[in-house]
């Protein structure tokens, strides 16, 4: 069934937006103490089954220096640097296998993988980045509320700046020419962020993401992972309005307002876990060039198929 607000009205959903008054400057600082840290990019060639891409096990320095895993495709037959797409995992999943990234490839174009610290025991894809940080108090099951009594111990914090490292990896490497972000769900969540915190990108794919409109989600689904928050919010019920001026750093709508990276959205109308009317109160709010694709009776899944091949024309026009 339909979870939100009729289209027409999504389409003008224009929410405002809670800001710190700090939002840039903790970004600004955030990302100048993540850079004291050499990048020191490992790309180390290994063995693979895929016959149509040359494949790469990465290292890089993420927030606070650690190091972060990920994988890099490059096309094996196409000669000269090409272009690349950094792409972001789902909640509670890890980069998983090289196997599991050949779309991109077999359009032609490199995709890096960035693996998500702490995450990648869900079930379905696995990881490899351990989150060394200590002392985040606690926290109820999963990584919404890692962290969350300071938005300097924030778990996104780290996932964040570890994401636009990544782009700055994926730029480093010889055989990549200009760079893309995408993902879905928290992978969209992420690739959003990065399209305001990175300057340069080509485009921007972002699904069906999450961490948008958090209070608001909060407010209108009892689907995980915002149910995470609201059990922390059951348990510390003086915490409430700390704990959404934690989020407020990391919601979706405020790096929207900030971004030029042209992008592509989509939302799925029957999406009861990142409801539509958060994904469009991130859309609306988006500063750059954007354009959105609309699925009335898909949920979280969006698209499919259908978006992959919209994702491949827009990709073409900003990436060539």
């Amino acid at each position: 069934m339909f979870v939100d607000m009729p289209l027409p009205q999504l389409r003008e959903y224009l929410p405002d937006r809670a800001e710190p008054a700090d939002f840039d400057g903790f970004w600004d600082r955030t990302l100048a103490e993540a850079r004291d840290h050499d990048l020191v990019p490992v790309f180390a060639s290994v063995p693979s089954e895929v016959s149509t891409a040359d494949v790469y096990d990465v290292t890089f320095a993420g927030f606070g220096g650690h190091p972060i895993k990920g994988w890099l495709l490059v096309p094996r037959h196409v000669a000269g640097p090409v272009p690349c797409v950094v792409e972001y995992q789902g909640y509670g999943g890890g980069r998983g296998l090289p196997i599991d990234w050949l779309l991109w490839p077999s359009v032609g174009y490199a995709v890096f993988v960035m693996d998500s610290r702490g995450q990648g025991a869900g079930g379905w894809r696995r990881g490899d980045t351990a989150d060394p940080f200590p002392g985040t108090g606690p926290q109820t099951p999963g990584v919404m509320t890692s962290g969350i009594h300071d938005p300097d111990a924030y778990y996104y914090r780290r996932l964040y700046t570890d994401a636009v490292r990544a782009v700055e990896a994926a730029r480093s490497h010889p055989r990549v020419s200009a760079v893309a972000v995408a993902g879905a769900s928290q992978g969209g969540a992420i690739a959003l962020a990065v399209s305001a915190l990175a300057p340069g990108l080509a485009c921007a794919l972002i699904d069906v993401p999450f961490m948008c409109h958090i209070r608001h989600a909060t407010e209108i689904t009892g689907e995980h992972p915002y149910a995470e928050l609201a059990a922390y919010c059951r348990a510390f019920k003086d915490q409430v309005e700390h704990v959404f001026g934690t989020l407020a750093y990391f919601d979706g709508v405020n790096f929207a307002a900030r971004a030029s990276t042209p992008a592509l959205f989509s939302a799925g109308l029957q999406d009861g876990i990142t409801p539509p009317s958060t994904v469009f109160a991130a859309y609306n709010h988006y500063a750059g060039e954007k354009d959105i694709r609309v699925y009335p009776y898909n949920g979280h899944e969006g698209g499919e198929s259908a978006h992959t091949m919209e994702k491949i024309v827009r990709a073409r026009k900003s990436l060539g």
